[in-house]
């Protein structure tokens, strides 16, 4: 009798045993889902900031590697329901840094064109030559400093956005 009782206590203490571990599965699955899920409700406005503005990478790329770093796990798991790597790729940061050089070209051709378009006016109004002269050249170092400020960083943003493709 005492045998029985004891094999129906050891019996009722493993399925206890067996119950409190499935809890504890669950627990530690559900708490690396909402982990996930609070990794992409953190990069959602990232992915956004990013398509606008290729220097957008420059602050969520540093952010994501330290996520990916403190929770592998979690960012394994995004990166295979997204069937890439989340949340950004290399491909997207190398489009981005081809759209940051693509939209300098197109700022340098309006800008000389601006520029153009002042000085021609400049010289249309007539006038004392030396005072044209003087407005031309004002109209020239303008054009230039404007140029060197952002051309400037177009390279600090060109190099940092490189600097992120593994």
């Amino acid at each position: 009798m005492i045998i029985v009782a004891a094999l129906i206590v050891a019996g009722a203490v493993a399925w206890a045993a067996v119950q409190i571990a499935a809890e504890l599965r669950a627990a530690r699955q559900d708490a690396a889902r909402t982990r996930a899920a609070a990794l992409v409700a953190l990069f959602a406005p990232g992915l956004a900031d990013a398509q606008r503005d290729p220097r957008a990478f420059l602050v969520w790329q540093p952010l994501a590697a330290i996520a990916r770093q403190l929770f592998p796990a979690e960012a394994a798991d995004l990166d295979k329901a997204a069937g890439r790597r989340f949340p950004f790729t290399s491909e997207q940061i190398q489009s981005a840094h081809s759209q940051w050089t693509a939209d300098w070209l197109a700022w340098e051709r309006t800008h000389d064109a601006l520029y153009k378009r002042k000085a021609a006016a400049a010289s249309a109004s007539g006038g004392d030559p030396a005072a044209l002269r003087g407005e031309l050249e004002s109209i020239e170092q303008e054009k230039l400093d404007l140029y060197q400020r952002r051309y400037a960083e177009y390279v600090r943003v060109g190099k940092a956005l490189q600097s992120l493709v593994p």
